[in-house]
C-alpha cells in the first residue's frame, strides 16, 4: 500500500495496479497498460479500490481528482517530485471522473437552456454544504451508517402498497437547474406513499411506515427522535445517478429501504462515512440503510445500469433526549465525550444538551453552523412537531405543491387548510418562495392571491426575498422575473 497525504482524508491504492510488464516497459504504453488493468480492476469486485471524498464526483471541491496512477510522479515517485497541481490531491483509481462530471453539467445546462447558469448555482450550494455542513454537526454512531434488513412489518406493509400501485407512476418535478440527479436525461418517477389517490396511500399508511422505521433509527442511534420527513417511493430508471449530499436540516437520522429493483448490476449508495472514506453499499429489496443523512455525504455516482431501483427514504429528528440510560445498546462517537463533559458538570444526561442556547441538539455550539442558526433564528429550537413533519426540512405540502407548480393541487389545499398556504418551514420559506425559485408564473400569482406578501424575506427576516432567490437559481432573463417584478417584487438578498 501506498499513501498520498490529502486534507482531511487519506486515500488508499494498491500497489497491484503496477504489472511487472508495465514496469519493465514492454508492449502498450504505461498509460494504456495501467488504464487498462484499471478498468479490470473496476469490474473486478472482488478487488476493492479505496478512496475518500472528489474521487467519484465533486463533494467537497468543484471537481475531481486526476491524479492519475500513470502520471511519472505515481510512476516513478523517487525520480519525479509531486508538481504543485497534484499535491494534497488523492489518486484517482476510478478513470476519468472529470470528463463525466463535465459532461454532467454541460447536459444540465443544455436542457435548462438560457436558465443553465441555475445548474451552476445549484452545485455552488451543493459542494459548499457539503463541505461545512458536516463539520458542525452533532454524530451519534460510529461509523455513520448501517445496513440491515427491514424489520418484516414494515416492508411487507410498503411492498404490498407498490405490488397494488407500481404501474402508476407520476413525473418527479424538479426545480430549475437541480444537479442532485440526472433528471434531464433519466427522469425519475414517483409512486407516492402519501397519494390517497393510490390504493392504500395517504397520510395514515405515511404515520404507519414512520411508526414502524422509528423504534429501529432509535435503537441504532441512542436517541429519542421525532418524525420529519418521509418521501417516496421515488423510482430511478436506467442510467441515472445522485449527486453526493447531505440532507437539510432537520433531516438527520434517516433509513432509506429498497423497495424493488431491476437491475443488471448492483448500483450502490456511496457513503463517506467517519471514517473518510468512501464505501459502496449494495441493496437488495427489503434492506435498509440506516445513515446520519446530516452528516454523511451519501449518493449514486454511478450511473444505473438496469430497468429500475424504487426506494423509500424516511427522515427523524433527535430531540435532544438520550435513550442511553434506558438501557439501550447504541453505536456512539462524539455524542459519548459531550456526556462525560456533562457529567463532570453536574449536568443529567443529553436531554439537557444545548438547553438554553438555542440551537438544536444535533447542531455543536461555537461552530460556522451554530452561528448562523443563531443569526437567523430568534426563538429558542424546538424539535419538528408530529402534525409539522413532512418530506423536506419540516415544510408542508403547499410547500410541495408549490415546488411543482401544482396550481390546482394549491387551489385545494386553499381550501382545506388555508393556514397551510402561509406556513413557513424551517428556514422560513413559504410557499411562495418555492413557486418562485422554481419558476412557476402560475403558482406565484395564485399564493400572492391567496395574501402571500410577494417581499417577504426568508430566515425571520434576514433571509432573501422571493424574487432574490428566483434571480439566484433561474438567471435575470427567466419569464418568472419579470412577471414577479410586475406584482412590485423587490431583490433583497440575506444579510451577512
Amino acid at each position: 500500500m501506498r499513501f498520498l497525504k490529502q486534507s482531511a482524508l487519506i486515500s488508499i491504492v494498491s500497489s497491484s495496479s503496477f504489472s511487472t510488464t508495465q514496469a519493465l516497459g514492454f508492449g502498450r504504453n504505461k498509460k494504456e497498460e495501467i488504464q487498462s488493468e484499471q478498468a479490470t480492476k473496476e469490474e473486478n469486485q472482488d478487488e476493492p479500490v479505496e478512496y475518500g471524498v472528489d474521487v467519484s464526483f465533486p463533494m467537497h471541491h468543484h471537481g475531481v481528482s486526476t491524479n492519475y496512477p500513470w502520471l511519472d510522479h505515481n510512476m516513478h515517485p523517487d525520480k519525479y517530485d509531486v508538481p504543485s497541481q497534484y499535491k494534497d490531491m488523492s489518486h484517482q483509481p476510478l478513470g476519468n471522473k472529470q470528463k463525466f462530471y463535465e459532461d454532467f453539467m454541460d447536459g444540465c445546462r443544455t436542457y435548462y437552456g438560457k436558465t443553465g447558469n441555475a445548474c451552476d448555482g445549484v452545485e455552488r450550494d451543493r459542494i459548499d454544504m457539503s463541505f461545512k455542513q458536516p463539520q458542525s454537526m452533532q454524530n451519534y454512531t460510529e461509523l455513520g451508517f448501517k445496513k440491515i434488513r427491514a424489520p418484516e412489518a414494515l416492508f411487507s406493509m410498503i411492498k404490498e402498497f407498490w405490488d397494488k400501485n407500481k404501474e402508476t407512476r407520476k413525473p418527479e418535478k424538479w426545480f430549475s437547474g437541480n444537479t442532485y440527479t440526472n433528471h434531464w436525461e433519466s427522469p425519475t418517477v414517483m409512486v407516492s406513499v402519501e397519494d390517497h389517490g393510490l390504493r392504500g396511500g395517504g397520510q395514515q399508511f405515511k404515520q404507519r411506515i414512520w411508526d414502524a422505521a422509528k423504534d429501529v433509527l432509535q435503537e441504532w442511534t441512542g436517541e429519542e427522535l421525532t418524525q420529519c420527513s418521509l418521501y417516496g417511493i421515488r423510482v430511478y430508471p436506467s442510467g441515472a445517478m445522485l449527486a453526493p449530499h447531505v440532507d437539510r436540516l432537520p433531516l438527520v437520522s434517516s433509513a432509506i429501504i429498497n423497495v424493488a429493483q431491476d437491475v443488471d448490476e448492483p448500483w450502490p449508495i456511496e457513503v463517506i462515512g467517519h471514517d473518510r472514506k468512501a464505501h459502496n453499499v449494495t441493496m437488495e429489496p427489503g434492506d435498509m440503510v440506516l445513515y446520519e443523512s446530516h452528516s454523511i455525504l451519501h449518493g449514486r455516482p454511478f450511473p444505473l445500469k438496469g430497468r429500475y431501483f424504487a426506494n423509500l427514504f424516511v427522515h427523524f429528528e433527535p430531540t435532544g433526549h438520550s435513550l442511553r440510560h434506558h438501557g439501550i445498546e447504541h453505536e456512539e462517537k462524539d455524542v459519548h465525550e459531550e456526556y462525560k463533559k456533562n457529567v463532570k458538570k453536574a449536568i443529567g444526561g443529553h436531554e439537557n444538551d444545548n438547553v438554553g442556547i438555542g440551537i438544536p441538539a444535533y447542531i455543536k455550539e461555537d461552530t460556522s453552523w451554530a452561528k448562523k442558526w443563531k443569526a437567523t433564528h430568534q426563538d429558542e429550537w424546538h424539535p419538528t412537531k408530529k402534525n409539522d413533519a413532512d418530506f423536506s426540512t419540516g415544510s408542508t405540502e403547499a410547500h410541495a405543491a408549490a415546488i411543482r407548480g401544482d396550481v390546482d393541487r394549491l387551489k385545494e389545499i386553499a381550501v382545506e387548510d388555508p393556514e397551510q398556504i402561509h406556513t413557513k418551514d424551517i428556514n422560513g420559506w413559504k410557499p411562495l418562495h418555492e413557486a418562485a425559485r422554481a419558476g412557476h408564473n402560475e403558482a406565484v400569482a395564485l399564493l400572492v392571491g391567496f395574501g402571500s406578501d410577494i417581499n417577504e424575506r426568508t430566515l425571520d427576516g434576514k433571509g432573501g426575498t422571493p424574487l432574490f432567490y428566483a434571480k439566484h437559481t433561474l438567471g435575470k432573463k427567466h419569464g418568472v422575473i419579470s412577471f414577479m417584478e410586475s406584482l412590485g417584487a423587490l431583490s433583497i438578498g440575506p444579510e451577512l
